[in-house]
């Protein structure tokens, strides 16, 4: 752990009121927590500091879904017809869904996150913008639809069946759907500094673009327009499967564990770490336009941010986690100065280089 810690302490100067965290876990052990700077101005940054961790919400919602899945003898091969017959991919199976093969990652007309019904009635009146094996990731249709799944599966939200099930048997400081008790545990989260113009990539080009596929897919669920607006107490207890967690570095990395089968008290069937650490699909990502890999709920590819046959997922602005389940490790990184881009920068990058080594 000399050379993770050495990288940690080698950071670049962090802003003001800034500050970063990093866990690494291994069979059921933290082998290292670090952490450093300000969670706001004035005040330092803690152990048991929380911050929004966005999309690295997803592993642990996908988790909740086959874990209730599991429980009813179902496998992700069950059609998403037989929990909602008017989704328009009835024919496709969760694993699709979970590995962003459906094509609904733009609906027909933005609709409202906290609304479930109003979610449901847009979906139901789109269609897919491609079909299976193509996939493009869902980055925030994913949340309100997962919720209605698990709402016909196990009569819960996500975040309902997290509190219950999983965060509070194992004590973890990760929230799906915060507490307001806990908001003054949480960093104040700062938004990309941008310095000139952003990248003229074809990503980037489509991404500003409201009327493009890719820029609907950013931006047609609403009622959190921008990272400032997930420091408001509806961002913190939004409790969306796909963007809404609130978590410590710690926490994440003993999450990873838990799924990982090393924490006493077994709380995930093994077939769920089977499904959630398998990539099912892999290629060209018509969201990201670059190569992706989905297992059915996690990302495992760019390789370099995944480890050794790991999963996990990155969150937007710079928090990203995964698992390797070859070697029983599990890494966090979580932090408020968040970053431009979709996938984690060169400081994450190099933090996991230096686990490999």
């Amino acid at each position: 752990m000399n050379r993770i810690a050495q990288a940690f302490a080698e950071r670049p100067s962090l802003r003001s009121g800034a500050g970063e965290a990093l866990c690494v876990c291994c069979n059921g052990e933290v082998l290292t927590s670090l952490f450093g700077g300000e969670r706001n101005h004035g005040e330092s940054w803690t152990d048991d500091t929380m911050v929004p961790v966005f999309s690295a919400t997803k592993t642990a919602s996908a988790a909740c879904f086959l874990q209730a899945l599991a429980e009813r003898g179902q496998t992700p091969q069950l059609h998403l017809g037989e929990l909602w017959p008017r989704f328009p991919a009835a024919h496709c199976t969760v694993e699709q869904l979970l590995s962003h093969q459906v094509g609904l990652a733009a609906w027909a007309e933005p609709a409202p996150m906290h609304d479930l019904e109003a979610c449901r009635a847009v979906v139901e009146r789109s269609k897919p913008l491609w079909a299976p094996p193509q996939h493009g990731y869902h980055p925030h249709t994913l949340g309100p639809m997962l919720d209605i799944f698990m709402i016909a599966l196990s009569g819960m939200r996500i975040g309902e069946f997290w509190e219950s099930r999983i965060r509070r048997p194992l004590g973890l400081d990760f929230y799906i759907g915060l507490p307001e008790s806990l908001n003054q545990r949480v960093a104040t989260l700062q938004a990309p500094r941008v310095h000139g113009s952003p990248p003229d990539t074809p990503f980037y080009r489509a991404y500003f673009d409201p009327h493009s596929p890719i820029g609907r897919a950013f931006n047609c669920v609403t009622g959190l327009p921008t990272p400032r607006h997930m420091n408001s107490h509806y961002g913190l207890t939004c409790a969306c499967p796909a963007r809404g967690g609130v978590a410590s570095g710690r926490a994440l990395a003993l999450f990873y564990q838990a799924l990982l089968g090393h924490i006493p008290g077994r709380l995930f069937a093994p077939s769920v770490l089977d499904w959630m650490s398998r990539p099912v699909t892999q290629g060209w990502d018509l969201t990201l336009l670059c190569n992706t890999s989905f297992t059915c709920g996690a990302m495992c590819e760019p390789a370099e941010l995944f480890g050794q046959g790991g999963f996990g997922h990155a969150g937007a602005g710079g928090s990203h986690a995964f698992a390797e389940p070859s070697t029983g490790v599990s890494f966090a990184y979580v932090t408020n100065a968040m970053q431009l881009g979709i996938l984690p920068g060169e400081r994450v990058r190099s933090l996991i280089a230096a686990l490999k080594h």
